[in-house]
């Protein structure tokens, strides 16, 4: 089912939120009241930054750099790996995902954007578009590749399994410890509200800070038609995308951060992975693109690709 997104189909009571909907969202983060009974222990602050990391960076580099802008390439196996553990992190499907998220290239900051928060507020970039009944579905025309993909439709379908699936193995994971390493001094219970729950809602507002602060506080280096900005805090905790006004000005390329002091650990991870031969053919920023920005000297591996701002 295509969204609705042209003004002549606009509809207010649209963008009201869906409670029903919207309660797994609401309870998950009233569920991270739940750490003051869950205790602490290093091994749960471990799993926390291990099932975040991962999961981030299934999201940068899999839902977005991957499936949104096909900025590298990889095997079918890889593939699914990376629509997997981007679809645990709750935010529904890889489908979904890059079907709203190449409409908001289409029409970043215009009236017809998804999560503008210079056409709308802040509330409605941050969290209302996801809970309001106008963005619920996957709008299929703008993924007519992906859709070929049987896997990934069911994933995208299914998109609960994963993270129900990880909630399950946190738990499962800490009992076992507790039974076999009880000095860790952990258990299911605390492992599910590190690992799973507060991890989940920090990766949620750790992606949501692109849609909603990258395109407010930060500096420009390129003269877009969006307001798209590079913020280095928003790169810290998403692994590499607030690197904003760089990608908005050439979304083809895999690297965000254009420079070596711009950090982007998903670049980063994938040029490990490319020398594995688990993914290849990173696209990176052409000439003309730096010598645009006016700043500084091209790193050394940076070739000509075709690309659109």
């Amino acid at each position: 089912m295509e969204a609705p997104y042209t003004p002549e189909e606009y509809d207010k009571d649209l963008d009201n939120i869906n409670w029903l909907s919207g309660l797994p969202f609401i309870l998950l983060h009233l569920a991270v009241g739940l750490v003051y009974w869950a205790g602490f222990s290093w091994t749960a602050l471990a799993a926390l930054g291990i099932t975040y990391v991962v999961r981030m960076f299934a999201i940068t580099a899999g839902f977005h750099r991957y499936f949104s802008h096909r900025t590298f390439k990889t095997s079918r196996p890889f593939q699914f790996i990376l629509a997997w553990l981007g679809t645990s992190a709750a935010q529904k499907g890889p489908l979904w995902w890059a079907a709203h998220h190449r409409h908001h290239h289409k029409h970043a900051d215009t009236e017809k954007d998804v999560h503008s928060p210079v056409q709308r507020s802040f509330w409605w970039s941050h969290v209302g578009w996801i809970l309001s009944n106008r963005f619920k579905n996957t709008n299929y025309d703008m993924v007519k590749d992906l859709k070929k993909i049987p896997e990934l439709k069911i994933l995208n379908k299914y998109h609960l399994i994963p993270p129900i699936q990880l909630a399950i193995g946190t738990f499962v994971a800490g009992e076992l410890l507790n039974y076999y390493f009880p000095s860790l001094g952990t258990s299911g219970f605390q492992l599910l509200v590190y690992g799973f729950i507060i991890s989940t809602v920090l990766l949620y507002h750790g992606t949501f800070t692109v849609n909603s602060l990258a395109h407010v506080f930060g500096k420009r280096r390129f003269e877009t038609t969006d307001d798209s900005r590079n913020n280095w805090f928003i790169s810290l905790i998403t692994l590499g995308e607030g690197w904003h006004n760089n990608h908005h000005r050439f979304p083809s390329s895999e690297r965000q951060g254009f420079y070596w002091w711009e950090f982007d650990f998903s670049h980063y991870t994938l040029k490990v992975l490319s020398w594995f031969k688990i993914v290849w053919d990173l696209r990176v920023p052409p000439e003309r693109i730096y010598a645009e920005g006016k700043v500084f000297k091209r790193p050394p591996e940076v070739i000509d690709h075709p690309g659109k701002r």
